[in-house]
């Protein structure tokens, strides 16, 4: 048999009801998986830097550099799987050239070119000014080109030239919130605009996105920052951590609250769709939403952090529950762009059937590539903590 008849077969296998041809194969595969979750870190690592500029969270400024480069290095990659899912990125510049207003697809450039250009790399440059003037003093020759090179060549190191770096700072960031607010609260915007299926049309879905973004960020944040600092040597400042761990929680909680509105609006409402939904969730996405994203991804998380902050619990204790419930929010989240995406091509426009997503290993848009994806971000990082090391200006925060 065909290989390509026999992967068909194989699905069809697995259709239950009655489901048309043309949607047994899913038009939007793993990589639009990839891309919210993606542009979600970008969005929470900024919003969690903000805390420390605009809200004046003083006991954060240990990770606000760490917060930019992060969100930095995921909005790079931010891009790469639509361009890879839809071929041809040699002319993705087109959609500049020639506008199309009324597509959120297409505006999604001019959207991504703001922040990247307008909001985090003016923010970054304005940060390390002042100390990538001074790191040519001590830097070997290459590094001391690279740097006077990212400082514009300035050599501005008096008081005043610091006063404006920072009111800059203040001032993008500030322009910022909304900036990051309306990067992911487009993509959720994408989905619940679709009238056509009930399970992404929604009111709701940007604002899930949106704060389903935020407990991304700032976990993923946390997760580095408690990796990276005993990697370097040093020791991690358990009230920077806590205080992560107090936004996150709050964070999750809105989230979860979020979802669970939304769930019982559907519920309701009950439109002709609720026994399809119903079945797509009992069935096809029981493991992915019910377990992974729900139990796993949040209730578990909030429990590891709400004990923490019932009992007293020694500092090694608590880093353990902070950093496994880190990771468990990660897998929580990526499993929610999995249960938005899948889920709404899990189900016949006739409301009377399920087919079943299979994903290849390899190919373009395959699991490897996924991964390499997902890894590249860090690689990112990594090296721009070489050229930007996020430690030298980050004090501990007074407690007095």
């Amino acid at each position: 048999m065909n290989p390509a008849n026999e992967h068909l077969y194989e699905m069809l296998r697995q259709v239950s009801g009655y489901i048309y041809p043309n949607e047994v194969e899913f038009h939007w595969s793993i990589l639009i998986v990839v891309y919210p979750y993606l542009t979600g870190l970008v969005a929470g690592a900024f919003i969690l830097a903000s805390l420390v500029k605009v809200f004046k969270v003083k006991q954060l400024q240990p990770v606000y550099r760490l917060s930019m480069l992060t969100a930095l290095s995921f909005m790079i990659i931010a891009p790469l799987p639509l361009q890879m899912h839809l071929g041809h990125w040699e002319r993705s510049y087109e959609i500049f050239l020639t506008p199309n207003f009324t597509s959120a697809m297409a505006m999604f450039g001019f959207v991504y070119a703001w922040y990247l250009m307008v909001v985090l790399l003016l923010e970054i440059w304005f940060t390390y000014r002042r100390d990538l003037i001074r790191w040519t003093d001590t830097d070997k020759p290459v590094m001391r080109f690279v740097h006077r090179a990212l400082a514009l060549f300035s050599k501005d190191t008096s008081e005043e030239g610091e006063k404006f770096d920072m009111k800059a700072v203040k001032f993008i960031t500030i322009i910022g919130i909304p900036s990051a607010f309306l990067l992911h609260g487009y993509v959720g915007f994408i989905f619940g605009s679709i009238k056509a299926n009930p399970w992404w049309s929604s009111v709701l879905i940007p604002i899930v996105f949106l704060f389903s973004a935020i407990v991304s960020g700032i976990a993923m944040v946390m997760l580095l920052y408690m990796v990276v600092t005993p990697l370097r040597g040093q020791k991690i400042e358990m009230v920077c951590v806590d205080k992560m761990a107090s936004f996150l929680f709050v964070a999750v909680v809105i989230d979860f609250s979020l979802e669970m509105l939304d769930f019982i609006h559907r519920l309701y409402e009950s439109e002709e769709s609720i026994k399809i939904l119903s079945d797509l969730v009992m069935n096809k996405l029981f493991i992915s939403l019910g377990i992974v994203q729900v139990l796993l991804g949040m209730i578990v998380p909030l429990a590891l952090i709400l004990f923490i902050k019932l009992f007293r619990v020694d500092e090694e204790l608590r880093k353990l529950f902070y950093f496994l419930g880190a990771i468990l929010i990660q897998i929580g989240i990526f499993a929610t762009r999995w249960n938005v995406v899948m889920g709404g091509q899990m189900f016949s426009k006739s409301f009377r059937g399920l087919t079943v997503y299979k994903m290849d290993i390899t190919g373009i848009e395959g699991l490897l590539m996924t991964l390499i994806l997902l890894l590249m971000p860090f690689a990112i990082l990594w090296v721009l903590i070489k050229v930007l090391p996020p430690w030298d200006a980050s004090p501990s925060p007074s407690l007095h």
